[in-house]
């Protein structure tokens, strides 16, 4: 390892001020929806009302007519291939005969200015008859519409253990309800291709989608990092991509477009909801003998990542834990509801719920404490993944993450007549004497980075100038400061502090992957770290040095040659494609070498209800995450704190209400999120074993915190209520039974 920290400021483990924290607190940072160009057009989308709808009637020539008014395009307009998606292409670029969700584009509209584009949506002659939506996951298994079928068959399948818990479980859909909306800004070349600045997490797999339905060649498609104002997953599937490079193509002008909120909610994929039915065996003294679980996903209309959801789903159905027999079915189903795909933690999240309901219900069965219980079956290195087989060789503290959030100290009890600091809050509907405190716990264990042989790659330039180090990435910040960690990387194995991060168009450097599966950290930061240390190389290498720090080559503690001097002929330059230990395929039964690395997490929830009104206020959330170590510790710390308020929105408020596949509470008036006011206190303990592959130990952190978090919350409202809660997130009426 090549550190040279005692010289360079800002370098790993040091807690670096965000570049770009100064402008979002003050509202000067540039997100997609602020861009602009000269001569701009605004773009808007006619959708379905229906969930399922055969198109009778398109007539655009109404909104044609209206001044102001430049381009209505239909998928008959589609100049190239008529579909795009990220796994399978099957998602009409607009609607092609029939919309199969509610909320489905079926025209464009290019005019002057947003209030002329949202006139000529509402002028289109259109006619649609309505059919009976599929909505039902049990249905649509009856009926084959299955995106992919995932079993798990390992050990002995006649193998029975004397103490037996079963329970059936459901999560609803959530969003991951970024507060900036889906927006778009398409620049036509003038030579028939276009730049585009676009929420995303993923520029080259959206590129390598966009040019296919534009017939162009790929590299008249340039596709650029803009500012993102949250992205959990919502971001790795395209929603107006398409639609607004074709309104540029077609005007020859620049076009924008920026979704309201109530367009937002079907503009991108959520949570897929889940039904789940789970059957726990054991020994008389805890040890698991045999697990089996049949996971229903609902993937909504289209594809999207469904593959790999339900994929997660099944291969950490069991979590954290050893046994030898493990029989488990998931299936991701075709509906007419909204489609899902990636979201923060996607699938693990859901058996998470599951396995971790399962494991109290088992504990109660045995009078055991359920701490114990997880620690007398806890995986470790060296032990067999219980679903796969595949031998975890990667540090794995799963006893050591339980053990440190059972030491810390509980919270007093809180006598404070506060409404803030009751359940319901300043509704003022609950007293103190009527609230019942519980405690509940949850562990988690999740792979980093792509699995099932998934050519992973992160693509990094690093090149030396005489003002300093840049880094040319793809990787799309989201607000999780990658941009952070990857100029600490960067200065810490140059040994230079002046860093900066030069996000790249998809024309400029190859790939660097998903902002999604916990893996840029590892990824992008892998392949700076790599890049760096070969730009310091060259710099010794010109030199003559045995040291690089922001001044210049030293040579036994003299500066032998300044940066000026060094780089006067030239920067100096390398460009590394990092890919992490390579997986395989899943054989017939799901077994396999299939990830590349995992963590471990264990929160402890505490809440006061309030039982006669249903009413739950969650207290505290502590933390031990298996980190590998922390680049930046206070990043670190948020990304936890922020991950476990998703997991508590998903426990106690946040779900998409369908209505025969319509969403009812499309606003966030209605879709309820966790304020300020709902989050918990939260203590974190962070366990630093070095991940084999990670930039100096570092494992990927942003999926764990929410994951274990949701059940910690449920189990503790159990404990509080003695209500069974198998389903999320925990209504009023779950807890009163009215």
């Amino acid at each position: 390892m090549t550190v040279t920290g005692t010289r360079t400021r800002g370098g790993i483990g040091e807690s670096v001020v965000r570049p770009d924290g100064v402008p979002k607190v003050t509202g000067n940072f540039a997100y997609a929806s602020d861009l602009t160009a000269e001569g701009m057009l605004w773009g808007a989308t006619l959708r379905s009302p229906f969930a399922r709808a055969r198109l009778v009637r398109l007539d655009t020539s109404a909104a044609l007519a209206i001044p102001g008014v430049h381009a209505v395009l239909t998928q008959e307009d589609v100049p190239g291939r008529p579909t795009f998606g990220q796994i399978v292409a099957d998602q009409p670029v607009l609607v092609d005969g029939e919309a199969r969700f509610w909320g489905e584009p079926a025209a464009i509209v290019a005019a002057d200015d947003p209030d002329t584009a949202r006139r000529a949506v509402a002028a289109i002659d259109i006619e649609w008859e309505e059919l009976d939506p599929l909505v039902d996951m049990e249905e649509a298994l009856e009926l084959g519409e299955v995106f992919r079928h995932a079993p798990v068959r390992r050990g002995d399948p006649d193998s029975s253990g004397p103490v037996v818990v079963e329970g059936f479980y459901e999560i609803g859909m959530q969003d991951q309800a970024p507060l900036g909306t889906e927006a778009g800004l398409a620049v036509p070349d003038g030579e028939g291709g276009v730049d585009l600045w676009v929420t995303s997490q993923w520029t080259h797999e959206d590129h390598d989608q966009i040019w296919r339905s534009l017939d162009v060649k790929p590299g008249q498609v340039r596709q650029h990092p803009s500012g993102i104002g949250g992205a959990f997953g919502a971001r790795e599937d395209m929603s107006l991509h398409i639609h607004v490079c074709m309104l540029a193509l077609r005007t020859g002008r620049p076009v924008k477009m920026v979704y309201n909120r109530a367009e937002s909610f079907p503009g991108h994929v959520h949570r897929h909801p889940a039904r789940m039915w789970f059957r726990h065996e054991a020994r008389a003294d805890g040890t698991l003998t045999r697990v089996q679980a049949r996971i229903l996903l609902d993937g909504g209309a289209y594809t999207d990542t469904t593959p790999a959801v339900v994929a997660n789903a099944v291969y950490f159905a069991v979590g954290p834990y050893r046994v030898d027999n493990v029989h488990v079915d998931g299936y991701g189903l075709r509906t007419n509801n909204p489609p899902a795909g990636a979201m923060r933690g996607f699938g693990v999240v859901q058996a998470c719920f599951a396995h971790e309901s399962q494991m109290d219900r088992l504990a109660a069965e045995l009078a055991m404490d359920p701490l114990e219980l997880r620690k007398r079956n806890a995986l470790a290195t060296g032990d067999p993944l219980a679903t796969t087989g595949q031998i975890i060789e990667t540090p794995l503290p799963t006893t050591d993450v339980i053990d440190r959030v059972a030491a810390m100290p509980l919270p007093a009890p809180d006598e404070s007549e506060d409404p803030r600091r009751l359940p319901g809050g300043t509704g003022l509907t609950t007293s103190r004497s009527d609230v019942v405190r519980g405690v509940g716990y949850a562990v988690s264990i999740k792979n980093i980075a792509f699995s099932e042989a998934f050519d992973d790659y992160a693509e990094a330039r690093v090149v030396l100038t005489a003002a300093g180090a840049e880094v040319h990435t793809a990787a799309v910040e989201v607000g999780q400061g990658m941009v952070t960690v990857l100029a600490q990387i960067a200065r810490t194995a140059l040994g230079v502090d002046r860093v900066a991060i030069v996000p790249a168009d998809t024309g400029a450097i190859g790939s660097a992957g998903s902002t999604s599966a916990s893996r840029q950290t590892q990824m992008t930061g892998g392949a700076v770290l790599e890049a760096a240390r070969a730009v310091r190389e060259l710099a010794l290498q010109r030199g003559d040095g045995d040291d690089l720090t922001s001044e210049g080559v030293w040579r036994s503690g003299e500066l032998v040659m300044t940066l000026d001097e060094l780089c006067e002929s030239g920067p100096l330059s390398h460009h590394t494609r990092f890919r992490h230990p390579p997986t395989e395929e899943p054989d017939e039964n799901g077994q396999g070498t299939l990830h590349a690395d995992f963590a471990v997490a264990a929160h402890r929830a505490v809440v006061d209800v309030d039982p006669e009104l249903g009413l739950v206020r969650v207290v505290q959330v502590d933390t031990a995450q298996d980190i590998g170590l922390a680049l930046n510790p206070q990043s670190v710390r948020g990304q936890i704190e922020g991950g476990i308020m998703q997991g508590v929105g998903l426990a106690v408020m946040e779900e998409l209400v369908l209505d025969r596949g319509v969403i009812r509470n499309a606003s966030f008036t209605d879709y309820l999120l966790p304020t300020f006011l709902d989050a918990p206190d939260v203590e974190i303990e962070l366990i630093e074993e070095p991940s084999p592959w990670g930039p100096f130990g570092a494992k990927g952190i942003g999926e764990p915190p929410t994951i274990s978090s949701t059940p910690a919350v449920v189990a503790a409202i159990r404990n509080a209520t003695g209500r069974e809660l198998n389903r999320v997130p925990v209504r009023p009426q779950d807890i009163t039974g009215t």
